[in-house]
């Protein structure tokens, strides 16, 4: 069952990580990002599937990704106004990391309604945590200005951590930021990664993959504090680690809300197979 439709709609991108029955209650538009899978095109969730982009990195099969076209934009922006929308907040990823911010100011400039564009500073459940947080306080009547710094102050709030088995697709994308200096080092073989500023930063360097996941584990608990906190456990082509993962966090953190899931096509084009990301946001699922 899906919330009443208010006068502020919010529109955030497929990025954001969102499971679909959080989409549906809350009623939120999901713009798709572009993903190129060898010579075909697509979008992510529509066209193309996280396990399609997984296959393909593995077999060597080049993957990039697009932003979407503030035609794209434009569509979804038409339709909640169309709805009876009458203002909107449109929140997406880090712009450091993409042109889909930008893309959606080109559009926002041209809506029918007045489009508060946000960027989140953020990434996957980072982002997708700011939205729902946009969404509950809009149910509390908040107006636009208020649902806008729910997404920036929930985002910045949400710690994003991951592992990657391998540095080489973030460097080849050109994401990698800092971390770069990790590349070819002996000792960064299993890296940890964290998302900060808007961009990828190293945070740790671990020997193997099971002491990674340890080290995610206690870094998370270590985030989630005595708060209440959501938690996203997110994996391209790593499901048992994921859910071992997780199983563990829902024991250490008894109160917390674990969801489990894929970190998506675009992001796991970037990531490659094997990664594992932790996201511990201080707003609780419903």
């Amino acid at each position: 069952m899906s919330q009443p439709l208010h006068r502020t709609a919010l529109v955030t991108d497929s990025t954001a990580n969102l499971p679909a029955p959080l989409i549906d209650y809350w009623g939120i538009r999901v713009v798709p990002v572009q993903v190129i899978v060898g010579d075909r095109a697509g979008e992510e969730g529509v066209d193309v599937s996280t396990a399609q982009v997984a296959e393909a990195l593995r077999s060597g099969v080049p993957v990039s990704t697009s932003r979407p076209a503030p035609a794209r934009f434009a569509q979804i922006y038409d339709e909640v106004a169309a709805a009876g929308a009458e203002n909107i907040v449109s929140a997406h990823l880090s712009a450091d990391l993409s042109g889909t911010y930008d893309a959606a100011l080109l559009a926002a400039a041209e809506a029918p309604i007045p489009v508060t564009v946000v960027d989140s500073r953020s990434v996957s459940m980072g982002l997708g945590y700011g939205v729902i947080a946009a969404a509950r306080v809009l149910a509390q009547g908040a107006d636009v200005a208020q649902a806008a710094d729910a997404v920036t102050v929930t985002s910045a709030a949400s710690r994003v951590l991951f592992y990657v088995d391998s540095l080489d697709f973030l460097r080849r994308g050109g994401r990698i930021g800092a971390a770069q200096r990790l590349v070819g080092s002996a000792l960064a073989v299993k890296p940890i990664l964290h998302l900060a500023k808007g961009r990828v930063q190293p945070l740790e360097k671990v020997r193997t993959a099971a002491r990674a996941m340890t080290r995610l584990e206690d870094l998370a608990v270590e985030s989630a504090g005595d708060a209440p906190v959501g938690v996203a456990v997110l994996q391209l082509d790593a499901e048992r680690r994921a859910e071992d993962l997780a199983e563990r966090l829902r024991t250490r953190l008894p109160e917390a809300e674990v969801l489990l899931g894929d970190v998506g096509a675009v992001i796991g084009s970037h990531v490659g197979p094997g990664m594992v990301a932790v996201v511990v946001s201080p707003v609780p699922v419903p």
